[in-house]
């Protein structure tokens, strides 16, 4: 009797027949029967179909009538399908063999999705014990006809105390289930009774689990008519079949038939007494004292499930329960020859208890093997018919082995770092595949990430897991990998070899001592502190296999619980429990900011402390003044001393204040007046405590740092007097570093505090004190505080100057010059005004800002265009605001007031307006080609207050130049020239008017002006005067550390402030492009923690001769220190503060300890100022106080200093005492707003640079077209290192770009090789703006290695997105329906990759991977190695197929076309990605050199000056 099991049926085809069973739905029988025969079609058995076959054969030979043929269809279609009454299940009949109960015991009808989410359920209770432990569902055997045990029981391990024998198979047959009952095992017919036996927990949890299914196979039907409700659409295709066993699509073309057994193939328990493996004889009694299974090798060998599908023995079936088969030949175990000779033939071994990885034969292949009731076998060829399914187990096995190894030694590598390793590893001879590629990765995904897990728990506690490396962290996100997805002891794990060594990491950190003694000493009790209070408490994910197992009682941290008998002392969780989600989740959390996230809106932190003290303790004191006043002003009687209690006070002395808040330290105070009026008052100039300033908790309690924060206060709230001496830097300061110990400046007696710097709150910039002597006869009431806010107050007013009695009017004064910020303005001066000043004559042709959206995308081949739900494209400049408006004052005036008598700060300009090229008719087009600093006249005017003026500028004829346009252009950033005017009436451009020349001609050579009053400040811009240039500023000798291949370096050149004597660089292709674009420079290749301990023990050389920079060599040092090691975490414990200690940056600030340069640079990621809640961050900034060091921080947007890409940096800079502290430079061209959040929160605090321009800039933007249009076209893998341009330079930066040299080579303009599947994705990517990999049309094309794609399959139904406008489903996983992933769902090779839309629901629809450039955009941060799929995926070039080569990156970045890269294309894409853009670097050293420049001003007007001498006049 047939045998019935579930057929699998999607909902809509169940509902369809329910509806037709019930009431025909109008339909006559005969159109009845041809609908259930239409839905039915596809899902019927072969059996089933020739039975209908022949009966529409004798229809039409009219053996049959139609009343007949009806009625007989009827029948069958009765017998194949049974309906439940709710039409909720259905059973269908078929012949064959079994499949092993309707999936795995499980008795309810349920769609696949279904199934195996119970199965999944089952499998996390089954996943805590061993395999031959009795399972909660046993297979079905009743029926079964052939005498093998049920597997359920019968999986067992070495190690089983139930192992059955050959002999007792052999006697089992005819009274199995028996002996099966005896032996404990669990056949169906008891399975219900052993599972609640087994554990109660496990059913309760199956039926909630079949409830909650039942509740979303309800619900489905009705979301899919809400989605579709407004559109009618067709009846949705059902997805293809599936074979219930392995799962493959029974219409896939690749899916293959076992071929069959010869004739003499033994079964199992024959062919393991076969003398042949002479391993026993017939014996009964050799076998049964055989304590552990007896190996074989096999040879030739197929794997199948029962139906005889040749399927992957590694995906998945095993662990469900799916019974599996091989056939092979079976050879001893001592036999190596992998051929039949001397083998064994057997058939259908099995079913295939586990399968194993023993490890590395030789390092480079696998042992893998299947254990079976009756012995284990060691696998060595397939069957040519297997080979390529076997080939990619070996693919998978041989892949993690290559990612282990990678991390240990790398890890801060990146998603395409290890996509480099991957590409150019060469796979060992003898295995079936030639290469690996991002796919191969992305299919092995999970199993890959299996073996970093099980790598980690075999790794000491104290080590950072390499599960939450950066590229890891991508990986798991990008293939949707389950974390802690155990399966117990079935669990595979490779066992590595020993040969795999533990990398050891960068050397210890060489510091000197004061750098340890702030890193070691003086922050362990911070770090005792955070582990007594346990920091912030960690949860489990709860979720994950990992937190769901017991605690293993045998690690150390069990060991120490006290259920286990420990202490219970550090509270440490389980180390075979560290749960991966969380981890993995923490390290995210530290350190993704988007390069376009928009910080949200917080208070400002100006005046802090003033806020804090409004709130002080009064005290009832007896008070007296000492001596006569020395002053009286009006009311006020001033004096300069006063008793309070019983100590005398004097103006100068410091005094301490009781806050309202005890919890809070006291307020510290200079007394700078003493005086009374109704009551005695003084007059407080507050000190800052550490505390309150950026260094927070890190700062030294004794240091106090003056503010500008002052305020009249009444003599009560004096709680004491305290001691506030000025440390002043040594006159031997610059060779003290590196020697220092630990100096005691003041006592710690509660009431002795000391400071050496002045700190600015908002920018968090600390400053030697100002100067600020008093005037003799205001000392008894002089606050350095009011001045200087009196100062600022003046300096943002505008004041106009020397009146021009010839030109007044009854309305206005006139006059020849104003002020404003520190600047002169004169008539005839160019001037910045924001956008929104002025409007021009013409409307500007400006581009339309329209949906890249197409609403006609045909769903059925472009399936996952749906997902561009929004208009808003990556890296695109639609959003970027206008440069500044550029003027030239024609006249400077002031309104006369009605006495007559005009208002001097109420200033107005009359200017002439110009046009830049995108302000004419033309637009944005008419810019590309011409230079950004070229304008056009024009004889519009308008006026404006003078408050609106950003800045000043030259604007200059050009036929009026006395030098080349070049050298002019090149003087400096505020340089502009016009050659023609522009008429907005009539859109004609023609010769300037006289005027517009005789202006510049009249004050040509003027410059500064000589104005009195505050005409004296000089202006910023003043410094790119031709007369200023005339002052030669020195070159600082600079050391670059992890120097890279010269970025930093190639931009101070520029700016003609450094020369880079010496660079260290560890890694050799770096180094060797350091020399080749600087022959004048030692460079090291060697760990820095080396050469700076040959340094310090007084060496000369290295250990190559060459010659080491000494003490006093040094006059600035700069780098980018990597973060290895600590970045990862989001709190410091001791663990990770111990890798931080040894950590390159701690090395890096030891260099500057010892060295003291005059300036120093950190440059760095943008999140390093978030690192540890900012604690990186402080203690670097501690680090530098503590040297003595003035020092700032602040991020920088590349963009906006003339790339094509958004590229955020934190930079730190420190000045030496007696140098001035560099500003941050402002920005010289306008950037998308979404990319240029540039604030940083510390504390609750926002702290901004000092940057005044914000979004506004001089310039407009660079885009993809100016950086790149003029490079000739090449192809996917081009490697022509030198070729021609082939062309002029089209834009401004293309010409900047080439230089000035003639230079007809183009170098590096070579690209990836990318391998043909991702080369047929490239060439599908349309060319239109936002053009992404949801533009890929879901299709088979061939690709160029001859082989065929294939389409994805959609087989799920998608919870969140519904279905498309034609019915077609959405989901490509069984998670899209809420459930648990199925390994079975995955897909490859094809156009569309199936990881994308798996988690493209979570990760923003993975928006940009496979994105083309915009033309008119910006790249994304330059990475070291461009990967569609990789963090930044706009890669693609905008118009050709490939993505960008080495040389277009290096234009993003802003090296020149003379700049040299060296090794492979691969090399040199690090080196580009790695660099700090040289405009950026350049930007920095033109603020470096204006410091430079004050400074020598300064000693030139005073060459007699001491530091020490001006420092301690300050502090009295």
């Amino acid at each position: 009797m047939p045998t019935k099991t579930s057929l699998h049926l999607p909902e809509d085809v169940r509902e369809r027949l329910h509806v037709l069973d019930k009431d025909g739905d109008n339909l006559s029988d005969e159109e009845c029967v041809k609908e259930k025969l239409r839905l039915l079609q596809e899902f019927l058995l072969t059996d089933t179909q020739e039975q209908l076959k022949n009966l529409e054969s004798k229809l039409k030979s009219e053996e049959l009538s139609v009343e007949g043929y009806i009625s007989a269809v009827k029948a069958v279609l009765k017998q194949v399908v049974c309906l439940d009454k709710d039409g909720q299940g259905d059973c269908v009949e078929k012949n064959g063999q079994l499949n092993g109960c309707a999936e795995n015991g499980n008795g309810n009808h349920k769609d696949n999705g279904e199934v195996e989410s119970v199965m999944d359920t089952q499998e996390e209770g089954d996943s805590m014990r061993s395999p031959s432990a009795p399972k909660g569902k046993g297979r079905r055997s009743k029926s079964d006809p052939e005498p093998r045990k049920s597997p359920a029981g019968s999986r067992v391990t070495r190690n089983s105390g139930k192992q059955p024998t050959i002999l007792s198979m052999f006697s089992r047959v005819p009274k199995r289930k028996c002996d099966e009952m005896e032996n404990g095992d669990s056949t169906n017919g008891v399975a219900e009774e052993k599972s609640q036996e087994g554990d109660p927990d496990e059913v309760k949890d199956e039926v909630h689990e079949e409830k909650r299914l039942k509740l979303e196979t309800d619900e489905k039907p009705v979301l899919r008519e809400s989605t579709t409700e407004a559109k009618p659409v067709a009846p949705a295709k059902a997805p293809p079949p599936k074979c219930p066993d392995c799962r493959q699509y029974l219409d896939d073309a690749d899916l293959k038939f076992f071929q069959g057994d010869p004739d003499n193939a033994l079964d199992e328990p024959e062919m393991l007494t076969d003398e042949r493996l002479s391993l026993f004889d017939s014996n009964a009694d050799g076998f049964e004292s055989y304590e552990e299974l007896p190996q074989h090798k096999i040879t030739n060998f197929s794997v199948y499930d029962k139906r005889g599908h040749l399927c992957p023995f590694d995906s998945g079936l095993i662990e469900k329960n799916v019974e599996l088969y091989f056939s092979c030949g079976v050879k001893p175990i001592y036999d190596d020859n992998p051929c039949m000779d001397g083998g064994v033939p057997a058939k259908k071994l099995g079913p295939i208890n586990a399968w194993w990885i023993t490890g590395f034969d030789g390092g480079e292949k696998a042992l893998i093997g299947f254990t079976t009731a009756f012995a284990d076998y060691i696998l060595m060829d397939p069957s040519e018919e297997y080979s390529a399914i076997f080939a990619l187990m070996q693919e998978k096995i041989y892949m993690s082995k290559i990612v282990v190894e990678f991390l240990q030694k790398n890890q801060d590598a990146t998603y395409e770092d290890l996509l480099n390793k991957i590409e150019t590893t060469v796979p060992p001879a003898g295995l079936n595949f030639n290469r690996f590629t991002e796919d191969t990765l992305l299919r092995h995904a999970q199993f890959v990430v299996e073996q970093v897990e099980s790598y980690d728990e075999a790794g000491d506690s104290d080590e950072q897991p390499i599960i939450v490396t950066p590229c890891m962290r991508d990986l798991i996100k990008l293939a949707g990998v389950t974390l802690g997805k155990r399966r117990a002891t079935r669990r595979q794990a490779i066992r590595h070899p020993t040969k795999i060594e533990k990398d050891k990491g960068p050397t210890k950190a060489t510091t000197t001592k004061l750098v340890y003694q702030i890193f070691d000493t003086f922050f362990s009790d911070q770090i005792d502190q955070i582990n007594k209070d346990g920091g912030l408490k960690r949860h489990r994910c709860g979720v994950c296999e990992v937190c769901q197992s017991p605690d293993c009682g045998k690690c150390s941290a069990c060991k120490d619980m006290l259920k286990f008998g420990g202490s219970g002392r550090s509270k440490q969780a389980c180390q075979k429990r560290r749960c991966p989600n969380l981890a993995v989740k923490e390290a995210e959390e530290d350190e993704n900011i988007d390069e376009e996230e928009v910080l949200p809106p917080l208070k400002p932190t100006s005046k802090v402390m003033a806020a804090a003290r409004k709130k002080k303790k009064q005290s009832q004191t007896k008070k007296s003044w000492v001596g006569e006043p020395v002053r009286v002003e009006g009311k006020k009687k001033y004096y300069m001393k006063v008793r309070v209690d019983d100590t005398v006070l004097e103006v100068g002395d410091c005094v301490s204040v009781s806050p309202d808040d005890p919890s809070r330290p006291l307020f510290l105070a200079r007394i700078t007046a003493l005086w009374e009026a109704d009551e005695k008052m003084f007059h407080a100039h507050w000190f800052s405590r550490g505390t309150d300033t950026i260094l927070g908790e890190t700062s030294d309690p004794l240091e106090l740092f003056l503010v500008d924060e002052c305020e009249d206060m009444n003599l009560n709230f004096i709680a004491g007097k305290v001691n506030v001496i000025y440390k002043a830097p040594s006159d031997n300061w610059f060779m003290e570093g590196g020697v220092e110990g630990e100096e005691k400046v003041v006592e710690d007696d509660g009431v002795s505090f000391y400071y050496q710097l002045w700190y600015e709150h908002d920018f968090a910039r600390f400053e030697t004190p100002p100067k600020s002597t008093p005037p003799e006869d205001c000392k008894y009431k002089f606050c350095a505080s009011c001045t200087r806010s009196a100062e600022r107050v003046e300096r943002e007013t505008p004041r106009a100057f020397e009146p021009l009695a010839n030109q007044d009017s009854d309305s206005k004064t006139f006059y020849a010059m104003a002020c404003l910020k520190g600047h002169q303005f004169r008539v005839g001066d160019g001037v910045y005004l924001l956008p929104e000043s002025f409007d021009f004559g013409v409307k500007a042709a400006s581009p339309v800002k329209k949906s890249h959206r197409k609403e006609d995308k045909d769903e059925e081949e472009y399936p996952e265009y749906y997902r561009k739900s929004s208009d808003y494209i990556k890296g695109s400049n639609q959003d970027a605001p206008q440069a500044f408006r550029v003027g030239r004052i024609k006249e400077i005036f002031c309104t006369r007031r009605t006495n007559n008598k005009s208002n001097s700060s109420e200033v107005k300009l009359r200017l002439y307006k110009f046009y830049r090229p995108e302000n004419t008719h033309k637009g944005l087009k008419a810019g590309y080609h011409l230079d950004i600093n070229q304008l056009y006249w024009s004889d519009e005017e308008v006026t404006v207050d003078m408050s609106e003026v950003q800045g000043r500028c030259r604007v200059e004829y050009e036929a009026d130049l006395v030098e080349s346009l070049q050298d002019y252009s090149s003087r400096g950033p505020d340089h502009f020239y016009f050659i023609e005017a522009y008429s907005a009436k009539t859109k004609n451009f023609e010769d300037p008017p006289n005027h517009a020349r005789l202006v510049v001609n009249k004050g040509k050579g003027k410059g500064k002006g000589k104005g009195k009053g505050k005409g004296k400040s000089v202006s910023a811009q003043d410094s790119a005067e031709p007369e200023a240039q005339e002052q030669r500023t020195p070159k600082l000798r600079t050391l670059d550390v992890f120097s890279g291949c010269g970025g930093l370096s190639e931009g101070f050149h520029q700016a003609d402030i450094a020369e880079t004597l010496w660079a260290i660089e560890m890694w050799d292709p770096a180094a060797q492009a350091f020399r080749l674009n600087n022959p004048g420079t030692t460079v090291f290749t060697e760990d820095c923690n080396v050469l700076l301990k040959l340094v310090m023990s007084g060496e000369k050389t290295n250990s190559l001769g060459q010659k080491l920079p000494q003490k006093g060599d040094v006059e600035m040092l700069c780098g980018g220190p990597p973060c290895q090691g600590f970045s990862g975490m989001n709190r410091f414990n001791s663990r990770t503060y111990s890798k931080f200690k040894n950590s390159l940056v701690v090395s890096y600030l030891s260099y500057c300890d010892y060295y003291r340069p005059k300036f120093f640079l950190l440059e760095n990621v943008r999140n390093f100022v978030s690192f540890k809640s900012s604690m990186v961050l402080k203690l670097t900034l501690r680090c530098l106080v503590r040297m003595g060091y003035q020092c700032t921080f602040g991020v920088l947007q590349a963009g906006q200093y003339g790339v094509a890409q958004t590229r955020r940096r934190a930079i730190i800079l420190a000045a030496a005492p007696g140098q001035k502290l560099p500003r941050y430079p402002e920005p010289l061209h306008v950037f998308a707003p979404r990319a240029c959040s540039l604030s940083v929160v510390v504390d609750e605090k926002r702290f901004v640079s000092n940057i005044t321009r914000g979004n506004g800039g001089i310039y407009r933007t660079i885009t993809v077209r100016d950086a790149m249009s003029d490079l000739p076209e090449i192809r996917n893998g081009a490697a022509g290192l030198e070729i021609s341009y082939n062309g002029e330079p089209l834009s401004w930066f293309q010409r900047h770009i080439r230089g000035s040299q003639y230079q007809p080579i183009l170098r590096d303009h070579i690209c990836k090789d990318m391998s043909s599947l991702v080369a047929a994705r490239m060439r599908h990517i349309p060319l239109a703006p936002g053009s992404d990999w949801r533009d890929l049309p879901n299709k088979e094309v061939r690709l160029t290695d001859g082989t065929m794609t294939r389409k994805l399959r959609y087989s799920h139904s998608d919870k969140k997105n519904g279905r498309s406008s034609t019915g077609a489903l959405r989901g490509v996983c069984s998670c899209f329906g809420g459930k648990p992933c199925d390994p079975a769902d995955r897909q490859f090779n094809t156009l569309i990759p199936w990881c994308l839309p798996h988690t493209g629901n979570r990760h923003n629809h993975w928006a940009g991977l496979y994105g083309r450039l915009e033309w008119d955009g910006f790249f994304s941060t330059t990475v070291t190695n461009p990967e569609p799929m990789g963090k930044q995926g706009r890669v693609l070039h905008p118009e050709q197929h490939r993505v960008v080569s080495v040389r277009e990156c290096a234009r993003s970045q802003g090296f020149p076309d003379t700049y040299r890269f060296f090794g492979n294309v691969l090399d040199k894409h690090r080196q580009v990605g790695n660099a700090v853009p040289p405009p950026l670097s350049k930007a920095i050293g033109i603020e470096i050199k204006k410091c430079v420049q004050e400074q020598m001003k300064e000693d030139a007007t005073d060459p007699v000056k001491e530091v020490k001498q001006e420092k301690m006049e300050l502090s009295e």
